[in-house]
């Protein structure tokens, strides 16, 4: 099998508009939740999320583009310019042809689904714009980037709410391991941040007013973020013989189900997740340092996530960092686990764990090493990402320094 590389990373997100911004912010425990700001927000109970700012979309989009894509389009389109320009790579020839893209995103063009819906029922339109339904699609994003960069390998979109990033980027992987395409474009976005979006989240009850507090006794809920991480995945050899710079190893995953509750989430479905990752990958429990957790910041995910760790590293569990970054920018849903893994890669390039900020109040039932409030140096050379989705779809990746891989 093929061993795969991450070559290119972009990000857009509450904590900064590309990558070195946004990793500054984690090292800094910046947070990036702040009042919300869109038109109705006053009508709202929850006024709070990682919302991205002074993002100007004439400098980076024609007006028939801006026409055309929906908010979770542009970051989806921003990250990926970064990600590939970092990468070094043109696709033309054989190389457009078998690259692709596999996308992860829970609910596409909330936008566009948002405005269109006020036209109609608010002011009494009886036309919508002929472009509404290519705009708000689900796969709108990778479409974009396929067209964009000429790719014309399996390109297609993940739906499996909070963990499609997670589900998205293992499917990449898998693609280039099988040596079904060399390069695949990957990762995932969300933005739900408009009345609609935040309204119908308000309806489950699990969003805090105030702040992301995960593991800390004194949580109170999730708080939305928006914006895409993509990457570059690319076969190892390949990107050797062109002396690319590789960010890391992506070593194995695992993808579960719960088979349980649509939004319960269950001890068993994720410790099998990590569980099966480890296995994967072909890592042991005692090579992990660092696990970016999925970490909500509701009562019943995070106290489920440090059980199913601690069930599955046992005497290990002690010596793991387990962070949130959810803390900083916000749960961005279907784009999160990519934000995330930025965390993960920054662990093992630059030695620097991502901390939890908000942390107040000890928790019995999250007693592990969360990395409360400060980020900490520490040498890494493996690390995880969860993702544990509404539905009881959890997709865990396993990454490490690409020194240590397996010949």
């Amino acid at each position: 099998m093929k061993r795969v590389v991450i070559t290119g990373a972009g990000t857009i997100n509450a904590l900064g508009q590309t990558v070195e911004e946004t990793l500054t912010s984690m090292r800094q425990g910046v947070c990036g939740i702040r009042p919300l700001d869109f038109r109705d927000v006053d009508r709202l109970e929850v006024k709070i999320g990682g919302q991205v700012r002074n993002f100007d979309t004439e400098s980076r989009f024609n007006r028939q583009q801006i026409a055309l894509y929906d908010r979770v389009t542009q970051f989806t389109l921003t990250a990926a310019r970064e990600a590939i320009v970092q990468s070094g790579l043109e696709f033309s020839g054989d190389l457009a042809a078998k690259s692709g893209v596999v996308l992860g995103t829970a609910a596409g063009g909330v936008s566009t689904w948002d405005d269109n819906y006020r036209l109609v029922y608010e002011e009494g339109k009886n036309r919508v714009h002929p472009f509404v339904v290519p705009k708000l699609m689900n796969s709108a994003p990778a479409a974009h980037i396929s067209m964009e960069w000429n790719l014309k390998g399996p390109s297609f979109t993940v739906a499996t709410a909070c963990a499609s990033s997670n589900h998205a980027m293992a499917q990449a992987f898998e693609m280039i391991r099988s040596d079904r395409a060399p390069v695949m474009i990957t990762g995932g976005s969300e933005s739900m941040l408009c009345f609609g979006g935040i309204k119908a989240w308000e309806g489950l009850r699990v969003m805090s007013h105030d702040a992301c507090r995960p593991f800390s006794s004194n949580r109170n809920g999730m708080v939305q973020g928006e914006g895409a991480g993509i990457f570059v995945f690319e076969e190892m050899e390949r990107a050797k013989v062109r002396g690319a710079d590789i960010l890391a190893e992506v070593a194995g995953y695992a993808m579960t189900s719960d088979a349980a509750d649509i939004v319960m989430p269950s001890k068993q479905g994720a410790a099998r997740a990590i569980f099966g990752a480890l296995r994967n990958a072909g890592v042991d429990r005692s090579d992990i340092g660092y696990i970016n957790a999925h970490g909500t910041g509701t009562i019943a995910n995070d106290k489920t996530e440090c059980a199913a760790v601690a069930d599955v590293f046992g005497p290990y569990a002690d010596n793991l960092m387990i962070s949130s970054t959810k803390s900083m920018h916000g749960h961005v849903i279907g784009g999160t686990g990519a934000i995330e893994l930025l965390a993960c890669i920054m662990a093992l390039r630059d030695g620097i764990i991502a901390p939890t900020i908000g942390y107040e109040e000890p928790d019995p039932e999250c007693a592990l090493d969360i990395v409360p409030n400060e980020a900490r140096e520490k040498n890494v050379d493996v690390a995880l990402s969860n993702a544990f989705a509404f539905g009881g779809m959890n997709a865990v990746i396993v990454l490490r320094k690409e020194v240590l891989g397996r010949v």
